[in-house]
Formats: structure tokens, sequence, C-alpha cells
């Protein structure tokens, strides 16, 4: 006959309230076995004569949660197997925020142990009749020993269990702080429904872990809320603007909008986070991320008003190349450098093209550039990637005598000449830029801000003495260049 482990739950109360069925199967074993004593129907039960042998001693042994669970749950399992059959007891309902249980009905079959659970009132009942919640509004039960942001649905009533100590508050405490403002109020409940024992107390957020009273039976209560401030930080928020913006009640603009006229935003709002960037600007960066987010958003909402994939369809297909892509990080390879990384990256996408019927021997050398990049940019890829191959000078001085050559070509050209000649100098420069391993738009851009700042020099020059550029030699703009110069 296969073993057995029997699990009750004690219910959120004192001994009155447990089922009578509950209180016969008890009383009938010669041994309850409990995760903690921390309960007040187990100090009635032992003043009934109950043995009990709790694994209170097994959470001084480590840590963490994790393997505290892990340990009870296999020292069950142990037990079951030499005692045949076991009668396990926990707080609440066996399977309401109790890991244990979840532990042993994973584990049970390898063991070949029938794990059967009998029930329980969990804390839930009391709580929502405390609080007066309506569960059908909407609720989460969340663990505060596993509990991260993402988890956090403000509209929501959230309700987080097993805050056992003042350590588990704060870090409770910091995870909430990032959806929820500092003073949002929070209730701690400690042993609901327990006469006598029942503590209820509503502070600020910010001033949870300062509480003295937690326990195994505390848990904190989180109140929705429809705040602005809390809602225009969630990324549903930002689905439903888009979705609003773009319908019948919406922005005559937006409405109108299609991939194709909003194809130079996208570009614009690029080249504004580039600038960013540039500029060591965080909020600036903030701001210009959102409006080129927006745009992902907007084409993202078009599609699916088309009928072709939402914004859901570009996460998961994300999701999936990021992981794909990343088998030394998701998978068993392994990368000790970028290099080898790099390569990784490389090798996983060529057999994605062979999964969907690509041949790459079948492709142009120069595929995969995308045409809309900025010309520099383009003609150093279209460089390198001719390079891997082998197309390539031998050394800068053969690259430096074809700046020359087209120099002379550009000079002797005629005015319908003169826009390929020029052409053909800027990627002889390229080149070089290449050759140097210099960025050659990265080199354009510090150019492009130098001249800024020095021709801004000038002009705050200029409304120094009320002139214009108009009233002013050419030496005397040369003067003032120069003393920018100076400061840089």
């Amino acid at each position: 006959m296969a073993a057995r482990i029997q699990v009750l739950g004690l219910g959120a109360g004192d001994l009155e309230q447990l089922p009578l069925g509950m209180y016969k199967q008890i009383k009938k074993v010669q041994k309850l076995y409990v995760r903690t004593k921390e309960h007040p129907v187990i100090d009635e039960l032992i003043r009934e004569g109950v043995q009990v042998e709790s694994f209170d001693h097994v959470y001084l042994q480590h840590g963490g949660f994790d393997e505290v669970y892990e340990q009870i749950s296999r020292e069950l399992l142990d037990k079951a197997e030499q005692e045949q059959e076991i009668l396990y007891a926990v707080p609440g309902h066996p399977l309401v925020a109790e890991r244990t249980v979840q532990l042993l009905l994973e584990q049970a079959r390898s063991q070949q142990v029938e794990i059967q659970v009998l029930g329980g009132q969990s804390f839930l009942d009391p709580l929502f009749a405390r609080l007066a919640i309506d569960p059908i509004e909407g609720f989460a039960l969340l663990d505060a020993t596993r509990l991260t942001a993402q988890q956090i649905n403000p509209e929501l009533h959230s309700v987080i269990a097993q805050v056992y100590d003042q350590l588990t508050a704060s870090d409770v405490k910091l995870t909430l702080m990032e959806v929820l403002p500092d003073e949002h109020p929070v209730t701690i409940v400690t042993a609901v429904g327990v006469a006598g024992m029942e503590h209820v107390e509503t502070v600020p957020l910010y001033e949870l872990d300062h509480h003295q009273g937690f326990g195994n039976l505390s848990l904190v209560y989180v109140q929705p809320t429809q705040a602005d401030t809390v809602r225009n930080r969630q990324f549903a928020r930002l689905r439903e603007i888009v979705a609003i913006l773009r319908s019948p009640e919406g922005c005559p603009w937006d409405r109108e909008q299609t991939h194709q006229s909003l194809r130079k935003n996208l570009i614009e709002e690029s080249f504004e986070v580039l600038e960013a960037i540039d500029e060591d600007d965080p909020d600036g960066m903030c701001e210009e991320l959102g409006d080129l987010l927006l745009q992902v958003l907007l084409h993202s909402q078009i599609a699916v008003e088309n009928g072709d994939f939402s914004i859901d369809d570009v996460i998961l297909g994300l999701n999936e190349k990021l992981i794909r892509r990343h088998p030394h990080v998701f998978g068993e390879r392994h990368a000790d450098d970028a290099n080898e990384a790099f390569a990784t990256w490389q090798e996983v996408k060529a057999a994605e093209k062979a999964a969907k019927g690509i041949d790459p021997q079948e492709l142009s050398q120069l595929h995969g550039i995308p045409r809309e990049l900025p010309a520099l940019m383009y003609a150093y890829k279209l460089q390198k990637k001719a390079a891997e191959v082998g197309f390539d000078w031998d050394n800068v001085a053969d690259v430096e005598k074809k700046i020359e050559e087209e120099y002379e070509e550009v000079k002797q050209a005629t005015a319908e000449e003169r826009a390929g000649e020029l052409g053909d100098l800027l990627f002889a420069v390229v080149n070089l830029a290449r050759f140097y391993k210099v960025d050659p738009e990265e080199a354009l851009r510090l150019t492009n801000r130098k001249f800024t700042r020095r021709f801004q020099f000038i002009e705050k020059k200029l409304k120094e003495t009320g002139k214009t550029f108009s009233e002013s030699s050419l030496p005397e703009l040369d003067k003032w260049w120069d003393e920018a110069k100076a400061t840089e």
C-alpha cells in the first residue's frame, strides 16, 4: 500500500471555528505534524493532549524561505514512508498561500506517496468580511517572500500574505514603492478572525516596516487606486490612451495616420533620442524615448485595426528572439566574452533564416543593411560587409591615394558630374574612417556639435556688441571663432 499524507487546514481562527470533521481527524492520530506551532488552534489542541511535532526549528537552519519549505516537504515525505500514513496541519487552507503543500504535491508522485487534501478555512473569508471587500471587483493574492513589482496591479485589491517580520515588510514596502506613491494607504492585518488576537492598522506605505507586531499570521492589504499619478505609470494605460486617440471619438490627426505617414516621425524621433544621448541629457533622453515608444504603439494600434498584429505580438516576438539568440544566458551554451556572444548571435540568426527557407548562399553579401540608414552610416556598413569577403584595400596608404584621386576628379568635374564625384569622394573618406577604426557617422556628429558650439559663441558675441553678421567683417568673426576654440 502506498504511503499517504493527509493535509488539513487549521483555519484562520480558534478551535471553535475548526470544522467538527477536522477536529475528529486530529483527535484520532497519535501525532499531528504542523508546519508551525504559531497558531491559536495549536495551543488549544496541545492543552487537550494532542501530541504535536512542528517544523519551527527548520526556520532557524536556513536564511531563506525556499530552503525552509524544501526541507519541510522532504522530511514529511520521509516520515510518510516510515509511518505509512501521517496527518499534516497548516494554517488557513492547505491550498491557499501554503508553499509546503505545493511542494508535496509536486514531489509526492515520484516517491509514490499519496497526498490527500482535506480542506480548511483560509484567511481570505474573514479578511474580506473584516475589511468589507467584495472579491468580485478583482483581487490578487501575492506571496511577500516572492513579490515583484510586475505582480502589482494598482487597480485590484491586493492581499500580500506571509509578511512574517519587519525585514519581509521592508522588502514589501520597497517593491510597492516602485508602483505606488509613498503615502498610499496600506493595511496591516494580523490574526484576522481570531478573537482577542486580531489587529488591524492602516498606515502610509512609507511607514509599513515601522510596525512592531508582524508574525506568522500577518498580511498586508493594499487598496486599489484609480489615481492618474499611479495609472499613468502603467504600460496598460499607455495602450489605452493610444487606442482612444485612434478611436472615432479620438484625435482627428491621430485617426488619419498610416504606417506610411508616420514613417518620417519614426525617423525623426529616433534621431532626437540620439541627440539626447549625445548631449548626455538623462531627462531629455527619458522624454525622447517616450516619444519613440509612442511611434511603436501607434504602428501597433494601426496593425490591430488592420487585423495584422498587436503590441502583444511585438513583445512576444522580441522576447522569443532574445531568449533564442542568447543560449549562453538562457540555455546551455557559454560565452566568455563579447566576441563569443556575438558569434552565437550570428549563428542562431543564420539558423532562423534557414528555418524560413532562406538560403544564405543565395543572398547578396550586402543583404540585411537597412536601406533607410543615413547615407554615411549606410556607406560604412556596405564597406564592412564587402571587406568581410576580402573586397577591400590592402592598406591605409591605398585609401589615402584614392581620396586624392577622387578629389582631383571633383575639381575637374562639370556641374552635371559634381554630385556623383562628391559622392565618390565621401565614400572614399568613409573608407579612411573605417581603416582608422572610427565610425564616420559619430565623427561627423562630433564635428557638427563642435561647429554648433563655436557658431553659437559668435552669435553670443554679436549680441553683446549689438551687431549683426552683415555688420561684422570676416576677420572679426574669425577672431571670435578662434576664441570659441580656445575655450574648448
